[in-house]
Order: C-alpha cells, then structure tokens, then sequence
C-alpha cells in the first residue's frame, strides 16, 4: 500500500498525455516541485477536470508510484481566484511559473519560498496597471533569486528580499528598477541554466 501525501500545491502549468491524461508540475509546500500525473482528467466524467487547471492553489492528495507522482484527489481554495480574471497579472504568473520550472528541480521542501511565492501571487492579483505588474514580478523574481541563495546580502534591498510582502515596495523597485533588474540579470547568467 502507498503512503499518501496531503500537501498543498499551486500548479504551474500540464502537458497532455495520452488519450485523457495530464501531467502536472505542481510546487508543493511540503515536497517542493513536483511532477505528476492524473489520468482520465480530460474526459468529461472526471470529478478532477475543473479542479486541476493550471495557476489553481490546491489542496492535493499525492502517491509516490514507482517512478514518478500521481494525484489521487484535489480540492480548490479561495486563494488566486480572481488572478485567472485578470490578463496582465495572468500573464506575469506565466513568467513567474516558467522561473520556478526551470530553477526548481526534484523534490526539495522550501516551505519558506512557497509561503513568499503564494504571498506575491495574492499582491500580483490584486494590480492592473503594467507598470506595478513589472515591479511586483521584480520584488518576486528577486525573492526566489534570494531564496535559492543566487542573490547575497544586498542591505539596500534587504526589505525587498525579507520583509512580508506588501504594497508599499513598488515604490521603492521604481526608484531603483535598473540597479535591480542588473542584479536579477546577473543572478540568472550565474544559474547557468
């Protein structure tokens, strides 16, 4: 019998496979990123079919299998429901979620950085206007750079990089934009991927 995990999840995005299956990357609390798959979700008898759609915080029900992650069950929150109305912070998410994909790799809990991501996902939400979208996916950036020890100390920025996330830090990234672009920049050359 397999061990199931409870955890909670924001998925990123799927792919297809065969005739009506799914394969999610999922960015867990307790397990980090995941990869995993759900099968029959496409048809439309599936309870799961609505449930599991791309940019949704989940609460999910995980089976490690032999090679890879299945979901068993899932069930939707009130967070980041209103971001999927909301185009330009839709599309900032995108951004965001194609980073996590490609800096995150196997199962590595950081409850810390899904706490941080989760809580600029509920900010992002809430904006329009392009100008704040670009700032607030700089604060972002620059935390999960942070986070996953790409960025040093930096006392300048340190408020942006530690403090709870808030609306009042989009100022302070539009007086200094280049500077923090420059250090995202040369965070992201350094990963090397």
């Amino acid at each position: 019998m397999h061990h199931i995990y409870h955890t909670e999840g924001i998925i990123l995005g799927s792919r297809n496979f065969g005739e009506s299956g799914k394969y999610y990357f999922i960015f867990t609390r307790h397990l980090g990123m995941i990869m995993a798959s759900a099968s029959g979700v496409r048809k439309m008898a599936s309870k799961l079919r609505f449930i599991l759609q791309d940019f949704s915080h989940l609460k999910i029900d995980l089976v490690l299998g032999k090679d890879f992650w299945r979901v068993t069950s899932a069930s939707k929150t009130d967070f980041l429901e209103d971001i999927k109305k909301n185009t330009p912070a839709l599309e900032v998410f995108y951004n965001l979620s194609r980073l996590l994909r490609r800096l995150l790799t196997g199962v590595e809990p950081n409850e810390e950085l899904f706490n941080d991501f989760l809580s600029g996902l509920t900010v992002l939400e809430k904006y329009e206007a392009k100008e704040d979208l670009r700032n607030i996916e700089a604060i972002m950036v620059l935390r999960i750079l942070n986070n996953l020890g790409y960025i040093g100390r930096i006392d300048d920025w340190d408020r942006l990089i530690k403090s709870p996330f808030e609306d009042g830090m989009l100022y302070e990234v539009s007086q200094n934009r280049t500077k923090i672009l420059d250090q995202i920049n040369k965070a992201l050359r350094e990963t090397q991927l």
